[in-house]
């Protein structure tokens, strides 16, 4: 491995973040909410010039393009865990993976964090909510630059935190709250298989580190096909550790089953939506199952699932948001049926192609949800889209901005949705035997995305104004002070639907230029993308993927279909915006099914709280109470019994000691007596 010129920058990415987030937490209360916001986003936006500059330097070296550097300051190599021969240290794996990570959390990041300070202006806890975000910020560098898998579940277990913390950040709502316990829970149960995961690469590897300079991480040997001491890596032993891990991806990456905690997340600010859900944790799978394409490329089996997964994931979400009112409800089932996008290229070996999409998608969700949120901000925080319509002309840069995401997902060329798509629907084509399959499935699920977003834009922006203009007055919704009651942040103390502020609107013009022209950095024939993703990604079994024209040409002919139809649609229904009567909802089994989410939640909700409480109510009475309690009390008793007994011993009279000594005296000489007459006898 070359030496970076850079590499004493590194450890600035990360740290710069932190530092926001120790200064928040200790000075926030008495900065001032100006200060507060130019600090938090400031140190993002710093991490982001770095990340830059680590990157020219990494492309200006010769070979393989990956460096291992210090996460402390002047270089210093400090072990994070000695034991014996085991190390770990608190390094960074500078590779094209690496650095694509740390400019989407740093650059889309640093963006959200610019629009927050103005929809959070109005809070209440704005300091502690930089706090958080900053935090979060930190924890998702860790995750992507780690050069241990274990540093790397670190960062995994910190971005599951702040999850919590800023999905419940209102959590005087209970609702707020229950939402936060949710993706807290769920999310525990896939990082049960990322632990197993992290085990039996230790097991089979022994070491823990992705790469070494003496070709000795297990990644190394992965990439050799081997394992420690030698030994082949085995199909059996790669679709374990490759499905373990794959289970820790659901988990974070919202995939089937453990999907259910992310449209419930939706109830936080608007801003966490984005950062969160549309360009870093729920990535955060894809990541790491690209990571570890060495291993994953070795087992057949593991690369058949995820992308059956994925694609499952993909249908069943979009047929979901067909039917959801909630304008972010609708954008949370989005992000998981793309999710399954990227799962569904990893899965075919198209690793490039799925963090093509995490790119892409970082681009056009983030802008769909801040402008989502600026429209919930014009709507005195009204969610429900029934109540919207005719917003076009009030909000217009709202609404252009949000045109571009719309175009952009729905897979209109030469928006950037377009090129990451169709680039995995290619490469599903040729995939084992169920490739067709899997590609008529994606394609069908492409329409079904052009469908539901038509149907977005429509309800919001192009149907008749369903609001009454005099709700909307001067002081409505605000309090005597002009604040928001409810110490939500998005507060219109001056009345009306307006634009909003430009701190919301520069973020939204920049990510709507990003979704415009973002995906030309992956354009077939000279994928620059991919050439740069290289030395990061395993090239998987070679499969022949369907040619680019007719690819595009279907791609391009679903999303427009899907488009065409909604728009026909609901131009035609301008006043009510409903595709269906009420009656006709009633009684169409479809429709309910999908309104009610397949009834996927209730089935989680009696199982957790049906026989999981009946599981967890028998632990703790039997094994609990009964079991573990019982043999401490029995320990605690039987020592109180022989204290009791013995405690008489322990007069506090010397005489009594005196003659307890005497008495062993006369006891040891007359044992010694009667040993020596024994002696004399025989």
């Amino acid at each position: 491995m070359h030496e970076l010129s850079s590499s004493n920058l590194v450890w600035l990415i990360p740290s710069l973040p932190l530092a926001g987030f120790l200064i928040h937490a200790f000075f926030g209360k008495i900065m001032g909410k100006k200060a507060v916001g130019v600090i938090a986003t400031a140190v993002v936006f710093g991490s982001f010039l770095v990340s830059v500059k680590v990157l020219l330097d990494l492309l200006a070296m010769p070979g393989e393009h990956r460096v291992i550097a210090s996460l402390c300051p002047a270089k210093a190599d400090v072990p994070w865990i000695s034991i014996g021969s085991f190390q770990v240290y608190y390094r960074a794996l500078i590779d094209p993976l690496s650095l694509l990570m740390c400019l989407i959390v740093t650059g889309v990041g640093g963006l959200i964090h610019l629009y927050a300070t103005g929809y959070m202006a109005e809070d209440k806890d704005f300091p502690r909510f930089f706090t958080y975000f900053n935090l979060f910020i930190f924890f998702m560098l860790m995750l992507v630059l780690g050069d241990s898998i274990l540093l790397m579940f670190v960062g995994w277990e910190g971005v599951g935190l702040c999850s919590y913390l800023l999905i419940s950040f209102w959590f005087e709502d209970v609702e707020n709250s229950k939402a936060g316990n949710k993706a807290f829970i769920v999310n525990r149960i896939g990082d049960v298989g990322f632990g197993l995961g992290v085990m039996a690469i230790f097991a089979v590897f022994g070491t823990l580190t992705f790469y070494a300079p003496d070709g000795h991480g297990f990644l190394d040997m992965a990439r050799n096909g081997q394992i420690a001491n030698g030994l082949a890596l085995t199909t059996g032993t790669a679709t374990v550790i490759g499905l373990l891990l794959f289970a820790g991806a659901t988990g974070k990456s919202a995939q089937f089953p453990l999907y259910v905690w992310l449209p419930d997340a939706m109830a936080g600010p608007t801003p966490v939506s984005a950062l969160i859900h549309a360009a870093t944790m729920v990535t955060a799978g894809v990541v790491m199952i690209a990571r570890v394409s060495p291993i994953i490329v070795h087992s057949p089996t593991a690369m058949l699932v995820i992308a059956c997964v994925g694609t499952f994931t993909a249908f069943l979400a979009a047929t979901i948001a067909l039917t959801q009112n909630d304008i972010k409800k609708v954008l949370a089932y989005s992000t998981v049926s793309q999710l399954g996008y990227m799962f569904l290229g990893c899965g075919v070996g198209a690793f490039s192609a799925g963090m093509f999409h995490v790119t892409t998608h970082a681009f056009f969700k983030a802008l769909l949800f801040l402008g989502a949120g600026s429209v919930i901000h014009a709507m005195h925080h009204e969610q429900d889209m029934r109540k919207m319509g005719g917003l076009k002309n009030r909000i217009p840069i709202t609404h252009w901005t949000m045109w571009c995401g719309w175009y952009a997902i729905c897979g209109i060329p030469p928006f950037a949705g377009f090129w990451s798509k169709d680039e995995i629907l290619g490469s599903a084509w040729g995939f084992a035997d169920v490739g067709k399959l899997l590609y008529l499935i994606g394609l069908g699920t492409a329409a079904l995305t052009a469908f539901y977003m038509t149907r977005l834009m429509a309800k919001t922006f192009w149907t008749d104004r369903r609001w009454d203009e005099a709700a909307f007055s001067p002081g409505h919704h605000v309090d005597e002070d002009g604040e928001d009651p409810a110490g939500h942040g998005h507060s219109q103390p001056h009345g009306g639907i307006h634009e909003s502020p430009r701190t919301m609107l520069i973020p939204l013009i920049v990510l709507a230029g990003l979704s415009i022209a973002g995906g030309l950095i992956g354009i077939p024939g000279n994928n620059r993308f991919e050439q740069f993703l290289e030395p990061s990604i395993a090239r998987a079994p070679e499969h022949e993927p369907m040619a680019f024209v007719p690819g595009a040409i279907l791609g391009t002919a679903a999303g427009a279909i899907g488009l065409g139809i909604a728009y026909a649609v609901y131009d035609k229904r301008r006043k009510t915006a409903e595709l269906l009567t009420s009656q006709q909802k009633a009684m169409n089994p479809i429709y309910q099914g999908s309104l009610n989410l397949w009834y996927i939640d209730n089935a989680f909700t009696r199982i957790a709280l049906g026989w999981c409480g009946a599981v967890a109510g028998f632990t703790w009475q039997i094994v609990d109470k009964g079991l573990i309690d019982g043999i401490v009390n029995f320990v605690a008793t039987l020592t109180g019994f022989f204290s009791e007994v013995f405690r008489r011993a322990q007069t506090g009279f010397v005489r009594n000691y005196a003659l307890v000594m005497l008495a062993g005296v006369v006891a040891i000489v007359g044992s010694f007596l009667l040993r020596a007459h024994n002696l004399l006898v025989k």
